[in-house]
């Protein structure tokens, strides 16, 4: 979904459109509220994302009277409506068009039902905020280990990135007790059976700093059983899969995101689906989810979610709760299965 891209006019005439700076949704003011706002002045066409920052918008109207009236009575002075935010207001053009924020033209989903995927759940709101934060204080207590672009913690067994592996004979203890909780929830599934006969035994914790993510992967399908199980903290999402076509993976390297950036797309060589994961949400991957899409987090500081603007936090922290492999791997896809092929 292209945006229009607007600058400012080089003569310094009107237009009937507006750049409008301290308002946007990262200030808690979505685009249906700016447009009502803006409204009583004239036919608004839409209201846009001006940049990524969340904070700027542009307000089109149809007439350009309309913008005149607006930018004199809101300019420069605090407006009741949005917030009492004070309003700094310039005239602005269309440019030729390009897309300014999207998310690669994939509709995002709100729900894992949506994304026709067989295996893959997602729970929102999966602890309260004040579980929230009890986690992350804890983690924040331990020692984490530093990588290229994010930071880490393991627990169980370590996770080996150069092997993308866990080496099962160096098993470093049990779960820590601060996800006791959490995993007594896991076993309370009830739209999900199989939840309450799996032994979690592996704990990653990842931090990701905005705008960091993770490159398209399988988890090593003789690393880890078939449930996975990854909670989000702190920040928001985007997460994208990808069904690639027989054998078209095989001609992309499977990057992690701390080494180097994503290749460009393979376009018709794989099917892609995006989903939002919400602060406080569980996402699990099973079945067919779990071996046979590959998952991925864009690279983005703000994410375009049903025509909002979301900007991610200065921080994600994900828990990602696996059982660790006895033995190799006898799934339905061999042809992403080490252990068969």
């Amino acid at each position: 979904m292209g945006l229009p891209r607007f600058g400012r006019p080089i003569d310094g005439k009107s237009s009937p459109n507006l750049y409008v700076a301290n308002c946007g949704p990262a200030v808690g003011l979505s685009f249906n509220t700016i447009a009502t706002v803006f409204s009583t002045f004239g036919e608004v066409i839409g209201v846009y994302a001006a940049d990524e920052s969340g904070t700027r918008v542009i307000v089109s109207y149809v007439e350009e009277s309309s913008a005149q009236a607006a930018l004199k009575a809101l300019n420069k002075r605090p407006c009741p409506d949005l917030a009492g935010r004070f309003l700094h207001i310039q005239y602005s053009i269309v440019q030729p068009p390009k897309q300014v924020l999207t998310n690669d033209s994939i509709p995002v989903s709100l729900a894992a039902k949506d994304l026709n995927i067989p295996g893959l759940y997602l729970w929102p709101e999966f602890i309260t905020s004040a579980e929230e934060e009890e986690l992350l204080a804890s983690v924040d207590d331990m020692p984490w280990k530093t990588l290229a672009k994010r930071r880490v913690q393991h627990y169980g067994y370590e996770f080996i990135y150069e092997t993308r592996n866990v080496n099962t004979s160096q098993h470093m203890g049990e779960l820590p007790s601060f996800v006791s909780h959490i995993l007594e929830r896991i076993m309370k599934i009830s739209d999900f059976d199989d939840a309450a006969n799996i032994v979690l035994d592996q704990l990653t914790v990842n931090e990701y700093p905005s705008g960091v993510g993770l490159s398209p992967h399988i988890d090593t399908h003789s690393a880890f059983d078939g449930l996975i199980f990854s909670l989000s903290l702190a920040g928001p999402c985007i997460m994208e899969f990808r069904r690639y076509t027989d054998g078209a993976w095989l001609q992309k390297p499977d990057l992690d995101a701390d080494s180097k950036e994503e290749n460009s797309d393979c376009g018709s060589n794989f099917v892609r689906r995006a989903i939002y994961l919400p602060p406080r949400s569980m996402l699990l991957f099973s079945g067919e989810a779990r071996y046979a899409w590959h998952h991925y987090i864009p690279h983005h500081k703000v994410d375009l979610v049903k025509d909002n603007v979301i900007k991610r936090g200065s921080r994600r922290v994900s828990f990602t709760l696996r059982k660790v492999r006895e033995g190799p791997c006898k799934c339905e896809f061999p042809q992403y299965c080490d252990s068969q092929s």
